[in-house]
């Protein structure tokens, strides 16, 4: 019988995260802005400089002190077969969503997330995964369930973030896709630098500080003319 050798197992792992951060995955990612398209509009970020500095502060008040250490966590949870420490971190973050549009952003792409797993029957066993579970979690699991390591999970999720902000900037700034690259090139090594401290982090010193996206996120609600949900 053929096994799989340890490079084999590598490669699969590999792809499975290209997979899942890949912008065709069909759950509906595209649609939303994180409060972005509101920036734009009301004025607080309008150029290539000013994003880059928008998406640092984000990355650093936001991501490295929320989704990536919750990340982290959910990963090791669903390693051990944690079902509490799962509903445990999926609570943490549905409670640290400080407006409906990035509430409904979590819980929609995770509901998403989990329909496309079950058309792949790739669900976790009945009773790990919470009721109306969110997308961190679901990424967690699928990351997991994949053999993509946690690092690696927390690399994917920080660089799926970071394409789909800059993929807002070149559709509602605009922005010419040469300074987006010039952003990535920018921002890489923070994505580094954010994992890297998002994996430091003791629990007591998690929670985003974030009070400018969640106006912007809050403004959108009534924004008179958007492209995206939030």
């Amino acid at each position: 019988m053929a096994t799989e050798s340890p490079a084999q197992g590598d490669d699969l792992a590999l792809l499975g995260l290209l997979q899942l951060v890949s912008p065709a995955l069909p759950i509906g990612a595209f649609a939303w802005s994180q409060g972005l398209e509101s920036a734009f509009e009301l004025g607080w970020v309008s150029n290539e400089a000013s994003l880059g500095e928008w998406l640092e502060g984000v990355l650093d008040d936001g991501l490295a002190h929320c989704e990536l250490p919750a990340l982290a966590r959910l990963h090791t949870a669903w390693r051990q077969d944690d079902a509490d420490g799962v509903a445990e971190w999926d609570a943490w973050l549905a409670a640290n969503r400080e407006t409906a549009e990035l509430a409904a952003e979590d819980s929609r792409l995770g509901a998403s997330l989990a329909r496309l797993l079950g058309s792949l029957e790739r669900l976790p066993d009945s009773g790990m995964l919470p009721p109306d579970a969110g997308y961190v979690t679901l990424f967690a699991w699928t990351a997991r369930m994949r053999g993509v390591t946690q690092r690696q999970a927390l690399l994917g999720f920080a660089w799926a973030w970071l394409e789909n902000q800059l993929a807002v900037a070149c559709k509602a700034l605009p922005l010419g896709h040469t300074a987006a690259q010039r952003l990535v090139e920018r921002l890489r090594p923070a994505l580094v630098a954010a994992v890297d401290l998002a994996l430091g982090l003791d629990d007591d010193e998690l929670g985003p500080a974030l009070p400018g996206l969640a106006m912007a996120s809050a403004l959108h609600e009534t924004q008179y003319s958007r492209l995206f949900r939030s």
